[in-house]
């Protein structure tokens, strides 16, 4: 009896992913393009189990070559949404597209001119209402026999996602040593044996200023460079102090402002930092035990040399701390 229900869910299943599958259209290839053309990177989001499907399609995107990060709604409107600019696409998953605090996202988002891709069965759904490109993930049922627990469409969901990263990855023509490189030993703890410096932001890519500045230059550099924080240097290049997007919004809570301001009465001096020829598995445990997610790369004397950042060290959800 079990095999047959076991069967019975498989079929079920297998007709829901061939449903997501003829449905599929022109959608298909504008969400592609609109991902391609992204100067930054993929932000996925959703709540419960599609949130879970989610985490997923995210490390699948980071693993073939499609930067991304999985944000969570609820966190997004508790300070994370900083993490999201204007230049970013984010692909949004809700079945029914009409999850409470997925969609008090979506304004948010809009205020921001970010460009919303929708996965949903709810075609004419507000998640739908919110997206310039909607991909269908409607199924004729779930394998559930009370028809409650999410089970075809998350199955389908998850395929799709797989759908997608395979099409982004032909199309950035991504090959098998990009992939051996994204995967050094196949496993998280191999993953960490590498070098600092092998896995930190640099050149243009590092947040900084020099600390003569006020700090409505260092808010544009925070903005432009995205990833929460950005660092203090002295003209020499010796890292001074850093000041973080929670900085500035304690600075505006309290009344503050921030015109005019010098950064030496808002940034936090002699940040926490690593040098770069020491392991990622060494970042990973300092940003644990300091609870930081941005850890400065400095030389031996001193000079900022780079930035990690904890999402484009291991990727958001992918990750557990050492001990």
């Amino acid at each position: 009896m079990s095999l047959a229900q076991a069967r019975e869910v498989l079929t079920v299943e297998a007709e829901g992913i061939y449903a997501v599958r003829d449905n599929l259209g022109a959608e298909f290839e504008q969400a592609v393009d609109l991902i391609i053309a992204c100067p930054s990177r993929l932000v996925i989001t959703g709540i419960g189990k599609s949130g879970l499907v989610g985490q997923k399609i995210t490390a699948t995107l980071n693993s073939t070559g499609t930067p991304s990060f999985f944000l969570h709604p609820v966190e997004a409107m508790h300070g994370d949404l900083g993490m999201v600019s204007p230049t970013d696409v984010v692909l949004a998953i809700s079945y029914s597209g009409e999850t409470t605090e997925l969609n008090g996202l979506l304004a948010s988002l809009k205020e921001r001119a970010v460009q919303i891709i929708a996965m949903t069965g709810g075609e004419h759904s507000t998640l739908a209402g919110h997206a310039a490109v909607t991909l269908n993930v409607k199924v004729p049922r779930e394998a559930c026999p009370l028809g409650l627990a999410p089970t075809t469409s998350t199955t389908a969901t998850l395929a799709l996602g797989d759908a997608l990263a395979v099409a982004l990855l032909r199309r950035n023509r991504f090959r098998a040593e990009d992939f051996r490189r994204n995967h050094p030993g196949g496993s998280l703890g191999e993953r960490l044996k590498v070098a600092v410096r092998e896995v930190m932001l640099s050149g243009d890519k590092v947040p900084m200023v020099e600390e003569q500045v006020g700090i409505d230059q260092a808010v544009t550099e925070l903005n432009e460079k995205n990833i929460g924080a950005v660092l203090i240097v002295a003209p020499s290049g010796e890292l001074r102090g850093i000041m973080t997007d929670g900085d500035v919004r304690r600075l505006l809570i309290d009344g503050r402002g921030i015109a005019g301001r010098l950064l030496s009465e808002v940034m936090t001096r002699d940040p926490v930092r690593i040098e770069p020829d020491l392991m990622a598995a060494d970042a990973l445990s300092l940003m644990q035990s300091r609870e930081i997610t941005v850890l400065a790369v400095v030389d031996s004397s001193g000079k900022l040399q780079g930035v990690l950042h904890l999402h484009d060290l291991l990727g958001k959800g992918e990750f557990r701390f050492l001990i």
